[in-house]
């Protein structure tokens, strides 16, 4: 892949209020505009010092989306991209210190969007994960009283992507938010995504994979970020593997599909940042790709995110363009 254009930072969203800014997992709002969501949020090009808000919106031109997205607005007052949840960071919630929510999928289901997020007390340490509904394209947002605890399905039900299948079910893809677990496949009926009694594993039991069998990690390794898109007929898994410092693709033909023999591409390298070459695809401190709306099989485009934690910047969204797996 090769780097389209910084999405974020000096020059492209400060008239948001964001300087520094990561992860922006997208998708179509009902209306038809882009949906980005990011994380931890500040207002100058650093991590820290004011402004500190997560989740923030912005929404994008989708006709700008192959050739570098254009924002036109954010949620919030004005042209400020204000925090879409109602809680304050380093505060006690429910009895636990929460530092900060942080969003994981963003997704349209008809008239409405849903957002979920894991509520941390730092990196890695999830205290639960839950659920909100905008019913006004991204716009505002309320919590759904959906929750999971932490250690869901052994902790593996923290960071969460998920999608609409034509079958009637949205199918979701999780791991832990410690970048050193396996993954595990849910669905749910989309008209019962807010109710956690609907939702079902994949496993194996009895030498045969059932739905409704408790999970089995569909394939191992150590991942962060995840982004399941349905694409050209396909389903696109991206993701950022880890263990091997790097960002693959899967190109799927159902969600169910063999994880351990589907195609496979390395998108993205991981580098020192004395040896970066954005043009080659190969970037330092790299994480979370997410499919960006609009893109093909042929033409494939992730917004990824980029901090050097030694210097607080770049803390970044950038957008490269390549090609899925064949």
């Amino acid at each position: 892949m090769h780097k389209v254009k910084d999405l974020t930072g000096p020059g492209r969203t400060d008239r948001f209020g964001i300087g520094g800014t990561d992860l922006g997992t997208m998708a179509t709002a009902p209306d038809g505009r882009l949906v980005a969501v990011f994380g931890d949020t500040f207002e100058q090009a650093t991590v820290g010092g004011p402004g500190w808000r997560s989740p923030v919106v912005l929404f994008g031109d989708p006709a700008s989306a192959r050739r570098g997205i254009e924002w036109t607005g954010a949620a919030g007052p004005g042209s400020y991209a204000a925090q879409v949840l109602p809680y304050e960071h380093n505060s006690i919630i429910n009895g636990r210190r929460v530092s900060t929510v942080i969003p994981t999928d963003v997704i349209a289901l008809g008239d409405e969007m849903y957002l979920h997020a894991m509520v941390c007390e730092g990196i890695g340490n999830v205290h639960w994960t839950e659920v909100h509904r905008s019913t006004d394209n991204g716009e505002t947002w309320q919590h759904t009283g959906t929750t999971w605890p932490g250690d869901h399905h052994g902790g593996l039900f923290q960071m969460l992507t998920w999608a609409p299948g034509d079958d009637g079910y949205v199918y979701a893809f999780s791991t832990g938010f410690q970048r050193d677990k396996g993954l595990l496949l849910h669905r749910v009926p989309a008209d019962r995504l807010t109710d956690p009694r609907a939702w079902q594993g994949w496993g194996f039991r009895g030498g045969a994979w059932a739905w409704g069998n408790p999970p089995t990690i569909a394939l191992t390794g150590a991942y962060g970020e995840l982004s399941l898109r349905p694409v050209g007929g396909r389903w696109l898994l991206a993701f950022f593997d880890a263990g091997n410092y790097r960002i693959d693709v899967l190109n799927l033909d159902v969600p169910t599909a063999n994880l351990y023999a589907a195609p496979r591409a390395t998108a993205l390298h991981g580098t020192s940042w004395d040896a970066e070459d954005h043009a080659a695809g190969r970037v330092a401190q790299l994480y979370g790709p997410y499919v960006v709306p609009g893109s093909t099989l042929e033409d494939l485009h992730l917004a990824v995110s980029q901090w050097n934690t030694t210097t607080n910047w770049p803390y970044r969204v950038m957008q490269f363009a390549g090609r899925a797996p064949r």
